[in-house]
């Protein structure tokens, strides 16, 4: 019988944990000699491999020695918990993967208290030891002090270390008496090897899963897929007994509710593919097709002994925001799905799979409560959905508060900075504006200083953008979610207003060149607007109306300038995250599948007018 090992592979973002798999699976021959073998397989969303982050759990499984080991690749950033959550219920230990240089990150503290709560036997990978500014010994001493912090238990705190360099392949289970790291003039030295110490200590410290093969089955359903000839797939491990093709299971999540139906097919996972079985015995993670009204959180088992498993426990929302059907003047010019009717289908199916968003209806037909675990979070579900052909309109992220003990409550987050010097007070004085509290402030060397702070989620919005422009773009930021604190009071907004258009039109040159004196515009010559379309920033408080599609009066008089051509500062385009910090609270961002658009809510001037006054 093939011995079963499950492992997930947690990290802060940017860590390594895709291109540690790919080391993996080369390791194991899950590729052909002569097949071409991109960077990041696992990565095969498009916004994944565009912003180089893991976004959706994957599943996939080699063979080393006898053994199957069953790996499952996890999100690093705090706001997908909700994948991160689930996912590990299906395993038995974690492959921990830290930066060499960076050291434990906010993320790492979070995966890290997810898997000791799972009670998941743990395995520290120092990744990047050839990276220049590398320092293995002292970063497995800050991940043991985080292990200590987090309430580890004798068994986890002996944890088995390796060192890394995954893009190459190779790890170590102790660092060679040359090793040095790249520096100056010189590459990393003393590193070979390949990954069978991994590999082998995944299979000596991670335990086999439990569950008796004979006992009635039962399967916790962590993930769903779809497949155009299947429909919808479901993916869990067998927690106990043998799951067969063919056999007739009870659906549910409650022992009154529990629906028939009939296994249609079955598959376990291999490489990059999914192979078909006749039967899965109790440990193995395999994808289950046939069922199509199945849900993640429910329970597939025996109908002689339909009693559930335990429920998934995800955490609760922090961020929300409002989903409107899209009612510009340019509503409809790009995308296929405008409705109410069509909004609300796909975030219910959005709901269905994405286990950490909430979507609530409100008073409105047209207007939709979205909640989840951050802006990033709520981003990516917008930006499927326009590449999907959905127009829609977004408000601008609010907190989601609590209240205890008669007291109100807000998210806080757990920040991280990593620059210059010489930028520190600039950073320091904005965060303090923020309500940010500093917790430590450590120098790294170079002339660059770590700063740690925890500040209101709400002193978040908008502060990226700052950020980088504090820091001169060479400022590093990453934050979690840290708890909830006490309402810190009132933090200032937007210190500048916005230049909105006057009419509907198509901007000119020569009304734009009056208008960037105004401030930093959004749009350049020659692109239709609508009235009440944010066209920029102005370089004061308060909005500022502007014609931004005025033309040049023609005269028959001639002048010495007339062929002089306008030249026009280039435009500053905003990305979606952009413009969703950008927004007030009286704005909205337009999106469709071709333009990301900031509108005031009421596009009448009129009847902003009336709004502001009473």
């Amino acid at each position: 019988m093939v011995q079963l090992r499950n492992v997930a592979i947690i990290a802060h973002v940017d860590h390594g944990k895709t291109t540690l798999v790919d080391a993996m699976l080369k390791q194991a021959g899950a590729f052909r000699a002569n097949q071409p073998v991109g960077e990041r397989v696992l990565d095969s969303n498009e916004l994944e491999r565009e912003r180089g982050i893991t976004i959706l759990a994957k599943n996939t499984a080699i063979h080393f020695e006898g053994t199957k080991i069953n790996i499952v690749d996890t999100p690093g950033h705090a706001d997908f918990s909700g994948e991160v959550e689930r996912i590990l219920s299906m395993v038995d230990g974690a492959l921990l993967v830290v930066d060499a240089a960076e050291g434990p990150m906010p993320q790492t503290r979070f995966v890290v208290e997810k898997a000791l709560r799972q009670r998941l036997r743990p395995i520290l990978v120092v990744n990047k030891i050839d990276r220049m500014g590398a320092r293995p010994r002292e970063v497995v001493d800050q991940v043991l002090e985080l292990f200590i912090e987090l309430g580890a238990d004798d068994e986890q705190i002996d944890v088995p270390v390796l060192y890394a360099d995954a893009r190459a392949g190779v790890a170590m289970t102790d660092l060679p008496g040359d090793y040095r790291p790249a520096g100056p003039g010189h590459p990393a030295s003393g590193i070979r090897g390949d990954m069978r110490p991994l590999l082998q200590a995944v299979v000596d410290h991670i335990p086999p899963p439990p569950g008796d093969p004979d006992a009635p089955v039962k399967l916790l359903v962590t993930t769903l897929d779809y497949d155009e000839y299947l429909g919808r797939i479901a993916i869990g491990r067998v927690a106990q007994g043998t799951l067969r093709a063919g056999q007739a299971v009870a659906v549910g999540r409650a022992p009154d509710a529990m629906r028939r139906a009939k296994v249609a097919e079955l598959f376990t996972f291999g490489s990059l593919k999914r192979l078909a079985a006749e039967e899965v015995p109790a440990g193995d993670i395999c994808a289950v097709a046939g069922i199509p009204d199945v849900a993640i959180g429910e329970t597939i088992s025996d109908p002689g002994d339909p009693a559930p498993l335990p429920p998934l426990e995800v955490d609760a929302p922090t961020v929300t925001m409002t989903f409107l059907v899209n009612d510009s003047p340019f509503a409809g010019r790009d995308g296929a799905y405008l409705t109410s009717r069509h909004l609300r289908e796909r975030l219910w199916r959005e709901a269905e799979r994405n286990v950490g968003l909430l979507v609530e209806e409100t008073d409105s037909p047209d207007a939709f409560r979205v909640s989840g675990r951050g802006e990033l979070h709520l981003s990516i579900v917008i930006e499927t959905m326009r590449r999907e052909g959905y127009e829609l309109a977004v408000s601008r992220p609010q907190v989601i508060y609590r209240e205890q003990d008669g007291r109100r409550l807000e998210p806080v987050e757990e920040v991280v900075l990593d620059l210059p010097q010489e930028t520190a007070g600039a950073v320091i004085e904005r965060l303090g504006a923020r309500r940010g509290e500093m917790q430590s402030m450590t120098p790294l060397g170079d002339d660059r200083v770590r700063l740690v702070y925890r500040v209101p989620a709400r002193g978040l919005f908008g502060f990226a953008a700052e950020f980088t422009t504090l820091t001169r773009g060479y400022g590093v930021m990453s934050h979690t979610f840290a708890g909830y604190e006490p309402e810190k009071g009132p933090i200032p907004g937007r210190s500048r207003g916005s230049l909105v258009a006057w009419e509907t039109g198509v901007t000119t040159a020569y009304a734009l060149e009056n208008a960037e004196k105004r401030g930093t515009l959004f749009v350049g010559p020659g692109e239709p607007v609508y009235a009440g379309q944010v066209v920029g920033e102005h370089a004061r408080e308060g909005d500022l109306e502007i014609n931004v599609c005025k033309k040049k009066h023609v005269t028959n008089i001639r002048s010495s300038t007339a062929e002089e051509s306008v030249r026009l500062t280039p435009p500053k385009r905003l990305s979606l995250e952009q413009a969703l910090e950008f927004i007030a609270d009286d704005e909205l961002v337009e999106v469709t599948p071709k333009e990301i658009r900031i509108r005031k809510r009421l596009l009448d001037r009129h009847a902003r007018e009336r709004a502001q006054k009473g």
